[in-house]
């Protein structure tokens, strides 16, 4: 049944809307004056529809939203990322992020945001912020925190869920109602490719807030990379074939000694380059198999001198032919 028609109400019509949120407002906590305070809105559209958001704002200048992808086809996933401003603003301070849809019918969403912004702790930089990191080797990052309150506040701990994020503080100053200390976080060289976004807790001797959380991003990128990471075929008839183009790209040069699949069904066909490079793009065939149903298989890329192989799953329909 149609969106549009299943939801004939104007209650209900703003409640389909807010479905597409799995969450539907944010705490930040308390947080430093200074901190990087950032949360993404997971946005799901479950409707047979195309959802479309015309329009993102904030209620106010202490929050802001961006949301770069805004159309939304069936079963499609987005982020709607939101930010508080630590710098400017301080101690209690609600907003609302105002989402605009237009399509498949006008709805207006808000959701609201609080943070209680520190005037006492103070970070410098806002958070860990790694930026690029290559796969295989450690970074570390140091962050500035400032006290100012009383000599014998302190820092008696960390916290991480994190295995591939470790931390230790160094006191510089103490005296005079102030104390600083520099935070050390080093991401671990077994950290695994893709992006990092974590948080640290400090534990302090503070009995009213003890807790003060600190944001930590980074992007782990492999000595290699293969595009697609994850190849959809579509949907084919027996017997069809589909040529698509997987680019790996390499930091250094390096050669690729054989490509192999985990079913035994034979369905690609590659032919793999003699040189050496930084970049290759493999031409690879698909041919569908006779059976229908769904097809599904795992491919395996050897590279020469390198201990780990790199895999890929490729997906596709096979569509009985109609006899008639």
């Amino acid at each position: 049944m149609a969106l549009v028609a299943a939801l004939a109400a104007h209650g209900q019509c703003q409640e389909w809307a807010r479905q597409i949120f799995e969450k539907k407002n944010h705490d930040f906590g308390v947080v430093a004056r200074g901190a990087d305070v950032k949360y993404r809105f997971k946005v799901v559209n479950p409707y047979a529809e195309t959802v479309h958001i015309s329009n993102v704002r904030t209620s106010c200048g202490c929050s802001s939203a961006k949301m770069p992808e805004r159309t939304l086809k069936p079963g499609g996933a987005t982020y709607l990322e939101v930010a508080m401003d630590t710098r400017r603003f301080m101690r209690l301070k609600q907003s609302s992020v105002i989402v605009q849809i237009d399509a498949p019918r006008f709805a207006e969403v808000r959701l609201p945001l609080k943070a209680y912004i520190r005037t006492d702790v103070v970070f410098s930089p806002g958070s860990a912020s790694f930026g690029a990191v290559e796969q295989g080797t450690s970074a570390e990052r140091t962050v500035g925190i400032t006290y100012a309150g009383r000599n014998n506040w302190s820092i008696d701990s960390i916290k991480s869920s994190n295995k591939f994020v470790s931390a230790k503080v160094v006191l510089v100053a103490r005296g005079q109602g102030h104390v600083k200390y520099n935070l050390v976080v080093q991401i671990q060289p077994d950290a695994p490719a893709g992006v990092l976004r974590d948080h640290i807790t400090l534990v302090t001797n503070d009995a009213n807030n003890p807790y003060v959380p600190v944001a930590v991003t980074a992007r782990i990128e492999a000595d290699i990379t293969v595009t697609p990471s994850f190849l959809s075929l579509g949907r084919l008839a027996p017997g069809q074939t589909k040529t698509t183009n997987v680019v790996l790209r390499g930091r250094k040069k390096f050669s690729i000694d054989k490509l192999e699949c985990e079913s035994d069904q034979q369905a690609f066909k590659v032919r793999l380059p003699q040189e050496a490079s930084n970049v290759h793009v493999l031409p690879l065939t698909f041919t569908a198999p006779d059976a229908p149903g769904e097809f599904n298989d795992l491919l395996t890329l050897t590279i020469a001198g390198r201990p780990q192989p790199i895999v890929f799953r490729a997906t596709g329909t096979i569509v009985a032919t109609s006899t008639n």
